[in-house]
């Protein structure tokens, strides 16, 4: 399949028109990204709506010696969440899974402290929130996001993503009040990047300036 968005910009553009679809509220609504990349489709957003922009930050739990994948993820509000099936499958004692937990909490603290206090200065109670990523591989990444902003009683959960593979959207889909993906995949073979003609690592500086402006 060929690639749908010229650029993170451009998917949040898309975005923004699918969720005018659904009557999701602008200017009262929260959009909360999922650095890095989903910053960059959040700013997007966000200015469409003329909404708020903050940040959550999700950390995968790295499979020992693939730093590519992982059985689970963890974020800066504390919620842990497991692929319990992948556990079972590898085998990881729960020695190993608390190691890793541990070691996921100080790059959490990391990228806290990386955002210069810029992060985490929203609070999402009562209000209509968009959760934004730039793409859902296995979902387990903004699955954990959903549970610890539903702990913080929103009014409403939206995931919008540029793009998804359809096993992701089926995991994340039933935990929220609308899920916004205009391109859903399927098949063995997925990839975020390939559903953008230019692709690239988004920099913590780039992260930094976005929220600043709004902040500003």
């Amino acid at each position: 399949m060929m690639w749908s968005y010229r650029d993170r910009n451009h998917a949040g553009q898309i975005l923004a028109e699918e969720l005018r679809r659904i009557n999701i509220p602008g200017p009262s609504c929260l959009i909360l990204a999922v650095p890095n990349g989903g910053v960059v489709v959040a700013e997007a957003v966000a200015q469409s709506l003329r909404a708020d922009l903050d940040v959550i930050i999700v950390r995968k739990l790295q499979i020992p010696n693939n730093t590519e994948a992982g059985f689970g993820a963890l974020t800066s509000f504390g919620n842990v969440i497991l692929n319990d099936e992948l556990v079972r499958s590898l085998r990881l004692d729960e020695k190993t899974i608390e190691h890793v937990i541990a070691k996921t909490r100080v790059q959490v603290s990391e990228r806290q402290r990386a955002f210069s206090g810029l992060a985490g200065t929203s609070d999402p109670s009562g209000k209509d929130t968009i959760l934004v990523d730039d793409g859902l591989a296995s979902g387990y990444t903004m699955i954990a996001a959903v549970q610890s902003l539903t702990a913080l009683s929103p009014a409403s959960i939206t995931v919008a993503v540029p793009t998804a593979h359809d096993t992701s959207v089926e995991r994340v889909r039933p935990l929220v009040n609308h899920l916004v993906c205009p391109r859903i995949e399927s098949g063995w073979s997925f990839a975020v990047a390939e559903a953008y003609e230019h692709w690239y690592d988004v920099p913590d500086s780039e992260v930094l300036e976005i929220l600043n402006r709004f902040r500003r």
